[in-house]
C-alpha cells in the first residue's frame, strides 16, 4: 500500500491509508505506524506511541516448520483464561513509563492466543520453554496467533544456540533488530 502510493505520487495521505488498511485485513495497519504501536480490535485499531526498545535492540525469530491456522487458535480459545489486565489503562502505561524493557513486570508480557495455540500445537509450548532457558534472551513470546516465537536479546553462546536451533530441520532462525522509522518515510537501513 505504502509503495503504490508512493508510484502514483502520493495521493492518500498517511491517513487515509490508515483507514483503509483495516478492509484490507487484520494487523495492516500496524505496517504504518512508525514501528511501535498500540494496536486493538483485529489489529486495525492503532494508537500510535513511542519506541518502547531502542533501534538496534537485537532479536531472534524462530520459526517452527509446524503451520497453525487462526481460526483453530480461536476455536481454542477459553474466554475464561483470557488476561483481566486492561491494555489501555495498564499494560500500555507500564511499557511506555518504564525506564527500560528489563524494568516492566514479567507478569506483563503476555499474548492470550498462547494458551489455545499450545492447545493445538503442545511442541510450541516446548520450543519456548527451550528458547526460555537460553541465556542472553531477556523477553520470549509466540507472535500473535503462532507460530513463530520471538526473543528479545541475542543469545550469550551464538554458536552453542546455533548448534541446538538452526541446524534442527524443524525450526528456522532469524536474527534481527528492531528498527522504527519516521513519520512520513518508510523504513531505512541506519
Amino acid at each position: 500500500m505504502w509503495g503504490a502510493n508512493q508510484l502514483m505520487g502520493d495521493p492518500a495521505s498517511l491517513d487515509q491509508m490508515i483507514e483503509w488498511s483495516g478492509d484490507l485485513g487484520s494487523d495492516i495497519t500496524f505496517f504504518l505506524s512508525r514501528g511501535t504501536a498500540f494496536c486493538t480490535g483485529r489489529g486495525e485499531i492503532m494508537t500510535e506511541t513511542d519506541p518502547l526498545l531502542k533501534a538496534g535492540t537485537k532479536v531472534c525469530i524462530v520459526k517452527p516448520d509446524i503451520g497453525l491456522s487462526t481460526p483453530s487458535v480461536f476455536k481454542a480459545l477459553d474466554y475464561d483464561e483470557l488476561s483481566e489486565l486492561d491494555g489501555e489503562s495498564t499494560l500500555l502505561p507500564a511499557f511506555l513509563e518504564a525506564d527500560s524493557i528489563a524494568a516492566v513486570k514479567p507478569e506483563y508480557f503476555l499474548n492470550d492466543l498462547e494458551p489455545p495455540a499450545f492447545r493445538c500445537v503442545p511442541e510450541l509450548l516446548e520450543l519456548k520453554t527451550e528458547l526460555q532457558s537460553i541465556e542472553g534472551f531477556t523477553t520470549v513470546m509466540m507472535s500473535g496467533s503462532g507460530t513463530s516465537i520471538f526473543c528479545i536479546g541475542e543469545p550469550a553462546d551464538r554458536e552453542q544456540f546455533l548448534k541446538q536451533f538452526d541446524q534442527r530441520e524443524d525450526v528456522s532462525v532469524f536474527f534481527t533488530e528492531f528498527t522504527n522509522r519516521e513519520t512520513g518515510s518508510w523504513f531505512q537501513r541506519s
